[in-house]
């Protein structure tokens, strides 16, 4: 992850720039449009989203 604003990062694998954005703020972590980094973060608790990483890791690209 390589960080873009204050506490806002995206994947290394980014070469454009339009990918999502993830930060940690107290809680929550908050996920927004790196396209659109003024428009509202959709926010998860920190277990909702360690959750989403699990089923990713164990889903992969196969859904």
């Amino acid at each position: 992850m390589e960080e873009t604003t204050t506490g806002w990062q995206r994947s290394s694998y980014c070469a454009t720039g339009t990918c999502v954005e993830v930060a940690r703020f107290g809680g929550v972590v908050q996920l927004r449009d790196g396209k659109n980094p003024d428009r509202p973060a959709v926010g998860f608790t920190v277990s909702e989203w360690n959750g989403f990483q699990d089923w990713i890791v164990a889903h992969g690209k196969s859904f």
